[in-house]
């Protein structure tokens, strides 16, 4: 694992590339997730979301990257998860996986992003246009 964080700043995507890439990687799988205009369980358009992370968010997602680096093995990972207030378009998650072939990148890429969104203790508070609001994600 190369990277784990926790954000209230701009997530910094070449920066996760490069921390996971060496010169015995041929492969490099990246994942962005930005916030988009609309959600399945929101009842109209999504003007932003306000991301809030428990206290301990950033000690758990370091355990989640250990724990999904140690499930593929020559992997290197890197993880991040923005907090605070997001518009339309803006990065809240940054994963990359670099590996020597591209099925384990691919694979642990995808591994990490799915944990993350599963087990983070993030919550995510879907304001939209009309000013309505609902959370997202409570545990």
């Amino acid at each position: 694992m190369a990277i784990a964080r926790i954000s209230p700043t701009v997530l910094d995507i070449a920066a996760h590339q490069d921390a996971v890439t060496g010169p015995q990687d041929g492969a490099l799988a990246s994942f962005v997730g930005t916030v988009r205009d609309h959600s399945p369980d929101a009842a109209g358009q999504v003007q932003r979301l306000e991301y809030v992370a428990h206290p301990a968010a950033e000690e758990v997602l370091e355990q989640l990257a250990a724990q999904v680096s140690a499930r593929h093995d020559g992997v290197t990972i890197a993880v991040s998860h923005r907090t605070g207030d997001l518009d339309v378009g803006e990065v809240a998650i940054v994963a990359c996986a670099a590996s020597a072939h591209r099925a384990a990148a691919f694979d642990a890429c995808q591994d990490v992003v799915e944990t993350v969104k599963a087990e983070l203790p993030m919550w995510k508070k879907q304001v939209l246009v009309d000013g309505s609001h609902t959370w997202v994600g409570a545990l």
